[in-house]
């Protein structure tokens, strides 16, 4: 897959193009990238077109969290078979495009864009007043056809990244699961941490996520650590471990089930499954230990092993 960002210099020829933010890459936004992919086959390059955004939000003091980072994203569509993915600098002036300008300058005159495929409620350029409308309206003009998806449902709930950061907030990793259609995870670089767990017989693999990264709430969860491709079932903390360190950052430390290799420095995926229990601060190293024991015990029994 080739990746292009904080670039506006690119030409893409013949493209079938998915715009929008993709943030969580949930099922609503695998119908648009399963439908692109699928055209790979009529001949055309499969694009994805979404915005680069600043941590900080541009009109705003808020720093914009995302359920899954600009690596991340990119990890999961290297895996598509998507060809090229655009992450277009956001910038006051991209925000002040209008409408028609982005048409004609981006999807014509750079991407090429034969086939575009969307949501039904797309919107774009300034004021985000260029719609399905604007674009089906020019079909005939500039030579492409719209493609445009309804909003996909699960049970009850129509699947949006507001209503996936919501449930994620509150820690319901399974119904997050759901709706993502793909598990939750943490990516990054084991970092060498205080290395209390090896002390207690209990060691644990710790990550440092960019603050950009949404996480859950602070507590214990049952895990899958990804390793060079391969599965393996522990324990996370999400938190700042009150008990031993009481950690500025918010991380994410790890006990793998019956696994002894060192991965200082290795790149893991760190799958969240389900919600145990709160992050508690003990009187001591000693009653740590006892809770932890607790939940191995109850990890053992919800993996089976």
């Amino acid at each position: 897959m080739k990746y292009i960002s904080e670039n506006i210099d690119f030409n893409i020829k013949n493209s079938a193009v998915t715009l929008g933010k993709f943030d969580g890459l949930h099922q609503g936004h695998q119908i648009l990238i399963d439908k692109v992919l699928s055209l790979k086959e009529e001949g055309y390059t499969s694009v994805m077109f979404t915005f680069l955004y600043h941590p900080y939000n541009l009109f705003s003091d808020n720093e914009i969290k995302l359920i899954f980072t600009e690596d991340e994203k990119k990890h999961i569509l290297s895996q598509s078979g998507l060809d090229v993915l655009i992450s277009y600098p956001f910038s006051h002036d991209t925000k002040n495009i209008e409408p028609e300008d982005f048409i004609k300058n981006i999807l014509v005159e750079k991407l090429d864009a034969k086939l575009i495929v969307v949501g039904n409620d797309f919107r774009f350029g300034r004021n985000r007043r260029g719609d399905i409308n604007m674009l089906k309206a020019m079909e005939d003009i500039y030579g492409f056809k719209v493609i445009s998806f309804e909003k996909k449902r699960w049970e009850d709930t129509i699947i949006s990244s507001s209503v996936i950061r919501n449930e994620l907030q509150r820690g319901h990793m399974e119904r997050v699961n759901n709706l993502l259609g793909r598990t939750y995870f943490i990516r990054g670089k084991v970092l060498d941490g205080r290395k209390i767990g090896r002390t207690i017989g209990m060691p644990t693999t710790n990550l440092l996520p960019p603050s950009n990264k949404l996480l859950p709430p602070c507590g214990v969860y049952t895990s899958r650590t990804i390793i060079d491709g391969v599965s393996y079932p522990g324990m996370t903390n999400i938190g700042y471990k009150p008990t031993v360190g009481k950690e500025k950052e918010k991380g994410v430390e790890t006990y793998i089930f019956d696994f002894s290799k060192d991965l200082y420095g290795k790149e893991i995926d760190v799958e969240l499954l389900e919600y145990v229990r709160p992050e508690i601060k003990f009187d001591s190293i000693e009653e740590l230990k006892v809770k932890m024991e607790e939940d191995l015990t109850f990890g053992r029994k919800f993996f089976n092993i």
